[in-house]
């Protein structure tokens, strides 16, 4: 193909077959696990773009971090997180009817009396009720996910049924330590159906513990901190002291006053890794990027090259007619990453077999690694888009096109084609 323009509709014609012909050396290369049908399909070029993914499981040190606070709570002096109760010796947990709108309790759990949950009671509870599930962290209005890890915790419904409840409950809120200071209280709540039982299989509420195998650092919002497996960030409240048991009626969320869908789960969508930001002409171009598999899953992942420059009908803002063409999602990683304990999956996480193997893939509410490689295209300025389509066929950014339930705009990537 010589040094010249394509048309949308010659580059409509750049078949599949010419992007994933088979190399199944890739996967060894890679650390995929073959003999996966996916990783056959990767051509070797592919092969450096690849092995520059960052591991499916991060850190906590790498985790980005967007935490509230002035100061943060998690740069307090260590006698001061002591003082305050930010360390697993001296946290203690508050469970106590909400003097605004009762709900009918037993007993109460507070530190005014004596009675509130401690670490050590918290770990007593683990002995029997701990689960450990995967999750990516995800801020509402950030383009990419913070971090992706095995959180590990006690049920949040185990420390309900501690309070004896009798009637009157229907939301629970939750808050965490902030410099005791009403003004930067950061308050999350759930209703109390889903507290105490788990639709569509999903994993339950957690007052997390744990990180990828080892205790939650204060960075992280340790040593206590919320996760809802299908919620955003905010949502899962850090450095938790205070659990409210209310008859309200509605949401009390800090974000509540913050122009924010609050009820929002995790959606599913697609951006890129690793775009050459100029490549030789007619040279394959190696292009990698991640997927969030919200809560409605994830199908496939696909990519489109267009023109800087080159107009797009008004009425399709969404380039649901634009050729897209499908990319390739990576397969299960040999290694994991995360600083695992021993570099395997710890026995009894949800959604793995006894074996450490992902019971389907990609998991909900998880990531995924996809990777393509694009045709040579002769000298020039270009655009990659990429999008998700979620199990239920809906292209990115549908179903849910809009800001404040969750980032999903189209990410456009430019680079140039020249010798």
């Amino acid at each position: 193909m010589g040094d010249r323009d394509l048309s949308r509709g010659e580059l409509m014609k750049l078949t599949r077959r010419q992007l994933f012909p088979a190399a199944a050396a890739l996967a060894a290369a890679a650390g995929l696990r073959p003999p996966a049908a996916e990783a056959e399909e990767l051509q070797p070029e592919l092969g450096p773009a690849v092995a520059k993914l960052e591991p499916y499981f991060v850190i906590q040190d790498q985790f980005s971090d967007v935490s509230r606070g002035n100061p943060v709570p998690h740069t307090l002096p260590v006698e001061k997180k002591r003082e305050v109760g930010l360390t697993r010796e001296t946290w203690k947990l508050d469970v106590f009817s909400d003097p605004d709108a009762p709900a009918g309790l037993g007993r109460q759990l507070t530190r005014k009396d004596g009675t509130a949950l401690d670490f050590q009671g918290l770990m007593q509870l683990a002995e029997k009720h701990a689960v450990r599930f995967p999750k990516v962290m995800t801020c509402l209005n950030l383009d990419r996910p913070l971090g992706m890890g095995i959180w590990e915790g006690v049920p949040l419904r185990e420390v309900v049924w501690l309070t004896q409840p009798r009637e009157n409950l229907r939301r629970v809120a939750y808050y965490g330590y902030h410099n005791d200071d009403p003004g930067q209280l950061f308050r999350g709540s759930l209703p109390m159906a889903r507290v105490l039982e788990d639709p569509f299989d999903l994993p339950p509420v957690i007052l997390c513990y744990k990180l990828n195998g080892q205790w939650l650092e204060p960075k992280r919002g340790g040593p206590v901190r919320m996760v809802i497996p299908e919620a955003y960030g905010f949502k899962n409240v850090k450095w938790i002291t205070h659990v409210v048991v209310t008859n309200l009626y509605h949401a009390n969320d800090t974000y509540a006053l913050e122009n924010n869908d609050i009820d929002s789960p995790l959606k599913t969508f697609a951006a890129a890794h690793s775009v050459p930001p100029e490549v030789a002409p007619n040279a394959p171009i190696p292009v990698t990027g991640y997927a969030q598999a919200g809560i409605s899953g994830l199908s496939k992942v696909q990519t489109w090259v267009q023109r800087s420059g080159e107009g797009w009908p008004a009425d399709d803002p969404h380039f649901t007619k634009a050729p897209w063409d499908d990319a390739r999602v990576l397969p299960p990683p040999d290694h994991w990453g995360g600083n695992l304990p021993d570099g395997k999956i710890p026995a009894g996480t949800i959604g793995f077999d006894a074996d450490g193997r992902p019971k389907t893939w990609p998991m909900r509410l998880c990531k995924a690694h996809w990777a393509a490689l694009l045709p040579g295209l002769p000298s020039g300025e270009y655009v990659l888009r990429c999008r998700s389509i979620d199990e239920k066929g809906h292209a990115q950014p549908m179903p849910r096109p809009y800001i404040k339930s969750g980032h999903c705009d189209i990410q456009a990537v430019k680079f140039k084609v020249r010798a």
